[in-house]
């Protein structure tokens, strides 16, 4: 196990630098920095000044190892837009999209989960059949429609629950959350159920393919001639041996929540990564292009490691072919 993780470390940086790469790129081919800070009207001296007092006018492979470096700290200059740093913005902003995603991914697990198992276990039944259909509808429509189909609903006919904004937050040092008040709450309701929709279709459709799967294999039949009980062989055993796929789908889905949560946080107003990246593609607000793209593929890393790591949990002869 200790080879394999070796060796997915390795891989995740590769993958850093290959991204890092990337985005550096963007201060290269999208734009000069230098006519976004000082306008179209600049001297030619002033621009130049500029050039050298950002490290301009060094090769491609001395900005990109400064890029590299700093990177790593966490910083990656002003916004062109704000003028205030990118970091100090990411961090302002990253809790609101951490909060959503991880209640989208919360709630698409809670139900998502269960149905499956039940549809798997009444494949047959009325009831099944209708919640399948549900989620091929949860599957098939697209996101900005659910979350004005929600606002149009909940919002301005029945006016139960806000249509935009955080609400009221705590503030835990440089973090807050709206999860600790009743209103942030509220706020929280109508984008994360949207942003779960999709993904507890796909886990639900999911978890009954692969059950169903596994209620035909030999060791299930045993377990039932053994007289063992019905909820131990399907809890237990087979949804036990359904997790491995099912794992691999919510993980990468997970970060899939995190980076293109931007359809969301734009409907709602959500104050996230997701609306900060859509006014800096507006604004050609090239920072902080380059520490959102960074970033993202920092999260799709920590949760694909995460994910191999929880392989070996859930499936233990993983570990002895290791």
């Amino acid at each position: 196990m200790i080879s394999f993780l070796v060796q997915r470390i390795l891989q995740a940086c590769a993958v850093m630098i290959c991204v890092a790469f990337l985005a550096f790129l963007l201060f290269q081919y999208v734009g000069d920095p230098v006519v976004f800070m000082l306008g179209q009207d600049a001297t030619p001296a002033d621009k130049d000044l500029l050039r050298a007092q950002l490290g301009l006018d060094q090769s491609f492979i001395i900005q990109f190892w400064h890029f590299a470096i700093n990177a790593l700290q966490g910083e990656f200059g002003l916004s062109l837009r704000m003028g205030a740093k990118v970091s100090r913005l990411i961090a302002e902003r990253f809790p609101a999209t951490l909060e959503l995603a991880f209640t989208a991914a919360f709630l698409a697990l809670l139900v998502g989960v269960p149905i499956g198992v039940y549809c798997a276990l009444r494949r047959d039944g009325w009831s099944s059949r209708a919640l399948m259909a549900l989620s091929l509808i949860g599957v098939s429509l697209p996101t900005f429609v659910i979350g004005i189909l929600f606002i149009l609903i909940f919002s301005v006919l029945l006016g139960w629950l806000p249509s935009f904004g955080r609400g009221e937050i705590v503030s835990f040092g440089s973090w807050g959350s709206g999860l600790m008040t009743w209103d942030g709450c509220k706020h929280l309701l109508l984008p994360a159920c949207t942003l779960a929709i999709f993904q507890m279709a796909l886990i639900t459709r999911l978890v009954r393919s692969e059950m169903l799967e596994v209620l035909r294999t030999d060791y299930i039949k045993f377990a039932r001639a053994r007289g063992l009980p019905s909820s131990t062989i399907h809890l237990k055993h087979a949804l036990k041996n359904t997790l491995v796929p099912v794992i691999t789908i919510t993980g990468l889905q997970l970060g899939s929540l995190i980076a293109f949560a931007i359809i969301t946080e734009t409907v709602f107003q959500w104050p996230g990564m997701g609306l900060l990246f859509i006014q800096a593609v507006a604004f050609a607000d090239i920072p902080v292009m380059a520490a959102y793209l960074c970033l993202i593929a920092l999260v799709f890393v920590i949760i694909n490691f995460l994910v191999d790591v929880l392989y070996f949990w859930v499936d233990p002869r993983l570990s002895l072919r290791s």
